[in-house]
């Protein structure tokens, strides 16, 4: 792999004549604007997480509920309930100003602590909303029940009131309930009745009742108390355990795939198609960040949760000895491309930060597809492989050969991409007559070669010299 190259803004040495300083009027610029990128990005996420903490309440309603409030005292009228005067009688003692100053700071106070208790109220109001679910089991017909068209006019009422971003709807979701131990071990008895025999069906029932009637309480109560200060009393576990700590390779046991839009191929060139899906999905990520993407609801009602947006990009799974662990990166300005075994770190956003345009990301993985003068480094080709093997091999190689110097920078600038693009030098191709070439497609995109995907990351993109594509995707 290419080694990282490294510039220096500015540099200073002193000698008999002085001190010397030179700077890099455009390296300086290049520092600039990625810190006012990154501060933006805070101030932004800021200000996203205020408006979610406050939904279905607008951000809005916050200087109308102040100005209504203050020419309602101006006008000898304290809508507040006595708060304005509350503030009035202790602000002097934390703010030495006039008269006047004293009652617009005390009617500002009265009427947010007013605002921000109506929006908490509303908040809570919808989670215990969206804790009924006699609608599951209700056809969407005039048969409706009252008390489902009661909840159906009230959802629809708060969550009309703003327009919700991605994550507002989090802090409304109630927890997952928890299932009662006899519910648990009946569903348990039914799930494995088809799968033993009479004499082993009432052994697994003798079990069960043993299990039910002395450990089952314990760990029921276990549970009840993990349920009170946790959203989700089950998920991290199933992260863990289901997923994380299995140590057989993950290619195929665990990682997914997709395929392109078999009926319609908009080009045929390999670098164009590769460089509007990048575009594509960089606009994809930025809709994320600024959680401009609605959350998907059933049946245009009920959210689900959007927490596992988060880790869509700049996502990476790092081996460890006996579980892995998933490592997420705040901001990533770059892209990994690997092509004819060789890895590139492709730059996407320009000097000022602006993510580049389709034609210019066209000419990139343009020059890399014909970049036939390189050739792959000893075992570049097959690196891809360690990712695909038996996970605690792959922690061991990591720390035996990836922990210093070229190879640890390569391995970092891997792991910290926005994603993968794999430009392979095959046709991915459908045949409406040929359903061995779908098969194809599909086997291709879930494990190509066993090399040429880098299977810890969030997202491999891969795009077939015919200009057709696909994807493959860590599932945890």
């Amino acid at each position: 792999m290419a080694e990282a190259h490294s510039a220096v803004a500015f540099s200073f040495s002193v000698s008999h004549e002085g001190v010397d300083l030179n700077y890099d009027h455009e390296m300086l610029g290049v520092v600039l604007m990625s810190g006012v990128r990154s501060w933006r990005r805070r101030i932004h996420r800021f200000f996203n997480g205020f408006r979610n903490g406050i939904y279905p309440v607008p951000l809005s309603s916050l200087g109308l509920t102040v100005a209504t409030v203050g020419a309602m005292y101006y006008a000898g009228y304290d809508g507040t309930g006595g708060l304005t005067d509350f503030f009035m009688r202790h602000a002097p003692r934390l703010v030495s100003a006039e008269e006047h100053v004293l009652k617009a700071v005390s009617v500002t106070a009265a009427s947010t602590t007013i605002w921000l208790s109506v929006a908490l109220a509303l908040k809570y109001t919808l989670r215990l909303l969206f804790m009924y679910r006699g609608w599951m089991y209700e056809t969407r017909t005039r048969k409706m029940s009252l008390k489902t068209k009661i909840w159906y006019v009230l959802v629809k009422i708060l969550t009309s009131i703003s327009r919700p971003q991605l994550y507002s709807f989090q802090g409304c979701l109630p927890s997952l309930p928890l299932p009662s131990v006899e519910d648990t071990t009946k569903r348990y008895l039914r799930s494995v009745r088809p799968l033993l025999d009479d004499a082993e069906y009432e052994r697994m029932v003798k079990l069960t009742e043993e299990f039910r009637t002395s450990l089952g309480p314990r760990l029921q109560r276990y549970l009840w108390l993990k349920s009170w200060w946790t959203t989700n009393y089950v998920s991290d576990w199933w992260e863990e355990y289901v997923y994380l700590r299995g140590r057989s390779g993950i290619m195929v046991n665990s990682n997914f795939y997709g395929i392109d839009a078999i009926l319609m191929q908009p080009s045929t060139i390999q670098a164009a198609r590769a460089a509007n899906i990048t575009h594509a999905t960089m606009l994809f990520r930025r809709a994320i960040d600024r959680q401009e993407i609605e959350p998907i609801t059933v049946q245009g009602m009920v959210p689900l949760c959007s927490w596992q947006y988060e880790r869509t990009f700049n996502t990476t799974r790092v081996p460890g000895i006996e579980t892995d662990r998933i490592v997420h990166y705040s901001d990533s300005t770059h892209i990994v491309v690997i092509h004819n075994g060789k890895y590139y770190k492709m730059q996407v956003y320009d000097i000022k930060k602006r993510l580049m345009s389709p034609a210019t990301l066209e000419m990139q993985f343009q020059r890399i597809l014909d970049d036939d003068e390189t050739t792959p480094d000893k075992g570049e080709e097959q690196l891809g492989a360690l990712t695909a093997a038996d996970r605690s091999h792959w922690y061991l190689t990591r720390r035996d050969f990836f922990s210093r110097g070229t190879n640890r920078a390569s391995l970092l600038a891997i792991e910290k991409a926005a994603f993968i693009v794999c430009l392979d030098d095959v046709d991915l191709e459908f045949d409406k007559n040929d359903h061995t070439k779908l098969d194809e497609f599909g086997r291709w995109c879930l494990h190509g070669n066993g090399c040429n995907r880098w299977y810890d990351k969030s997202l491999n993109l891969i795009v077939g010299r015919n200009g057709r594509i696909g994807f493959n995707g860590e599932h945890s």
